[in-house]
């Protein structure tokens, strides 16, 4: 069985980060290691919470894992609170990673500026890192801030071509820039692999909502199936409709839960996808 390591933080209650990743990854067959980064109350949606950084953790976790010789075939990196954590996951990658698929979601902003506790010392540490990696799956947003391009709300097919351009600089093997919208009513995901030139778009209906940790559903998925042998269009393919189809039966659920998507729900949808 193939073993991902995750690092990011938990929420205790609420939807997102390792509590959809280790759930995801698991349910498609692989073995999904945590290392948490921090523990919150419940994520930062919520009026208030408690949060306890944990990178004084990190260090000693990862030697502990070396002493046994611990190896992972994948290492997937979600959001991190400080620079100080992104330049211990270049250590890890270095430790950990020789024979890794190294995936780096740069989770750092959205909706055109960053998430009120990074500035923009971080956001070119955090670039720095998908320079490391093998995928790297931004969001609009924070591919225009590591690109150095402006944020375009409404963009056309050239705005996107111009910012997947300036990405594949960065080194990643792989990109995937989501929430891409070419034509009306639209969203998805718009790849390209360095290695062969190969551009891949793909678009699903647009739903009026929006809810915490899709990002991080789209991510798990996308990793889970290119580690179970997945084509990296098919594995995309299958990460937008699984999450378009989360959002779908959430809007169902009366109480429309805000804090994030009913994922546990459509699992079975999920492993039944292929």
């Amino acid at each position: 069985m193939k073993r991902i390591l995750t690092i990011q933080d938990i929420s205790c209650l609420g939807k997102c980060s390792i509590t959809i990743a280790l759930p995801v990854i698991s349910a498609l067959g692989t073995e999904c290691v945590i290392l948490p980064t921090a523990v919150l109350s419940n994520h930062t949606l919520f009026k208030s919470f408690t949060c306890k950084d944990l990178s004084d953790q990190i260090e000693p976790i990862c030697e502990k894992w070396a002493d046994e010789d611990i190896k992972f075939d994948g290492i997937y990196t979600g959001y991190l609170g400080t620079i100080e954590q992104i330049e211990m996951m270049e250590k890890i990658f270095d430790t950990f990673g020789k024979d890794a698929l190294i995936f780096v979601d740069p989770v750092m902003a959205d909706n055109g500026k960053l998430y009120p506790a990074f500035d923009m010392d971080y956001a070119k540490k955090n670039t720095e890192l998908c320079s490391k990696a093998d995928i790297i799956v931004p969001n609009i947003t924070e591919a225009a801030i590591m690109t150095g391009m402006e944020y375009k709300e409404d963009h056309d097919e050239a705005y996107i071509n111009e910012l997947i351009n300036r990405l594949v600089k960065l080194g990643a093997k792989k990109t995937f820039l989501t929430g891409v919208s070419l034509s009306e009513g639209k969203t998805g995901v718009m790849g390209y692999d360095r290695e062969s030139g190969e551009v891949f778009t793909y678009q699903n209906d647009k739903v009026d909502a929006i809810f915490h940790g899709t990002g991080d559903l789209f991510s798990s998925t996308l990793i889970g199936e290119i580690m179970k042998g997945k084509d990296w269009k098919d594995a995309a393919r299958i990460a937008a409709d699984y999450t378009a189809h989360t959002i779908a039966v959430t809007m169902e659920n009366p109480k429309k839960p805000w804090y994030g998507v009913d994922f546990e729900a459509t699992l079975p949808y999920l492993i039944n996808m292929d």
